[in-house]
Parts: C-alpha cells; structure tokens; sequence
C-alpha cells in the first residue's frame, strides 16, 4: 500500500518534515539538510551513503552508444558513460533511509528511468525529487528539457513526486549578471499552476540577492513551493548574500545545496553545527 500523498513514507512528503519525524534534524529549517552533489559513479554513491548527508543528488542520462534498449546510467554531461547503472544506484539507495533527487538533462531517459522507480516504489519510502530544468533562465544557453512531456510522463508514473522544476543558467564574471526576471518567474508559475504535489526551484545562489521580488512572489503562488539554491564551482557569491537570502524568505522553504568552504562559512554564521 502507499502512503497518501504528502503523507509520512510518500514521495511528496515535505523534506523537513520526514527528517525530523527520523529525529535527523532539529527544527523545519532548510538550511539544517545536508546534501551530497553528484553521487553517479559507484565510489561517490558510496560516499554520499556513508557520508552525514540526507539527501543524495544525483545524473541520469542514457549512455552514448545509441542501443535501443539502454539501460538509464548515472553520470554529468559532458559524461556519456559510467561505471553505475540506475537500477544499481537505486538498489543501494533503497538500504538507506535518505531522500533522492535525481537529475534529467534529457527528456529521453525519463520514460526508462520512471519504470526503474515504479520496480522500487514500494521499498523505497524516502522524498523523492525528480529535476530537469524546462526553461531558460539568466545567461542559459544549455538546452531545456520540454516541460509538458517531462511533467507528464513523471506524473503519469507517479502524481504525488515531488518536481524540482528550473531554468538553465550562466554565469559570466566579468560582467554584472542578471537575474530571474519576471517573465521567467512567470512563465515558470503558469506551468506549475495545474500541479497539485511540491515543487522546488533551483536557483543558482549567485542571482538570486538581484531576484528578491520576483521569487518571492513565485513563492507566495502556493505553500507547496520553496528554492533550492546551488552555485557552481567558479561563482562568485558572499556569505553576506546567503544571509540576506536567509533573512527575506521563510527559513522552512529555502535549501541551501551549496559548495564548500562557503556551505562551511553560512552554516557556522547562522550557527548551525556542520558535522563532516
């Protein structure tokens, strides 16, 4: 049997609120959860498994060589092969008790990797957070995923999945960047608007502090949203940024899935213990 959506074991069930029924955190703030980026290859996954972290990140595509019967593996563009399959990356998933997000930069391994979670659902009763970005956003020049055929296809499998739903983005610094301006927010509210289970944004940390307004008001559309924040390696982004951040929206829908030493430097300045 599986659990009511947003109910305790079901895959939209809040974060915050399944880490805290496993005792794992203290208080609904989305800066106490831990993440690990990146966990494709079997010796990262093993990593992430043995690591503090509650959610584990991770890439699905289908390999290069073009079979048609491929099977989804776990790997980053410019990646087109690893030593990790899907299926044995959710095997492994499944013994822990974290929350998934898993990552689609295409649209064609959706369809195979949703039948690899329906083979596990019942097993697995963490969060889980399927991404793709489906619009472009400041600076993007990656290729969006189509968003209607990646929310239908998920939601077919699985209504109640919580999406994490983005923009691709850049990042130049030599020049001032921009940030999310109002017609991405609302382009990317319309097609959340016929949603009914979560949905977080990915933001990326470096311009967010110049998108204030906007996501504020793309939060305040529904209490089923919140940001998740990321930075990419050779951004350039200050604490007092991730502070500001802190202080404008509601501590209970803001995730901060950031590199280190900066992740180190924000949680020690809002005093949260950073365990390694």
């Amino acid at each position: 049997m599986t659990a009511p959506a947003g109910g305790p074991g079901s895959w939209s069930e809040n974060i915050l609120e399944y880490f805290l029924r496993n005792n794992q955190i203290t208080t609904e703030d989305g800066a106490e959860i831990i993440w690990y980026h990146a966990a494709n290859h079997k010796a990262q996954m093993n990593e992430a498994l043995k690591s503090t972290a509650h959610m584990i990140e991770a890439d699905v595509l289908l390999p290069s060589d073009g079979s048609e019967h491929a099977q989804p593996i776990m790997a980053h563009p410019p990646e087109t092969n690893s030593d990790n399959t899907l299926q044995e990356w959710l095997t492994e998933v499944m013994k822990s008790n974290k929350g998934i997000k898993l990552d689609f930069k295409s649209l064609a391994a959706v369809e195979p990797s949703m039948m690899l979670l329906e083979n596990v659902k019942r097993h697995l009763k963490c969060p889980v957070w399927i991404n793709a970005d489906i619009l472009p956003g400041p600076n993007g020049s990656s290729k969006v995923v189509d968003a209607k055929p990646f929310i239908d296809t998920v939601t077919s499998f699985f209504p109640d999945v919580t999406f994490s739903l983005g923009w691709t983005t850049g990042w130049h610094p030599e020049t001032v960047n921009e940030g999310y301006n109002w017609t991405m927010v609302k382009e990317m509210a319309y097609i959340c608007s016929g949603l009914n289970q979560p949905v977080t944004f990915p933001v990326r940390a470096a311009l967010v502090r110049q998108s204030c307004s906007q996501l504020l008001w793309l939060l305040k559309k529904s209490n089923r949203y919140s940001l998740t924040l990321w930075t990419g390696k050779n951004d350039n982004y200050s604490i007092e940024d991730l502070l500001y951040i802190r202080d404008h929206f509601d501590k209970n829908q803001v995730f901060y899935d950031i590199l280190e030493p900066q992740n180190h430097e924000f949680k020690q300045a809002i005093g949260i213990k950073v365990t390694l």
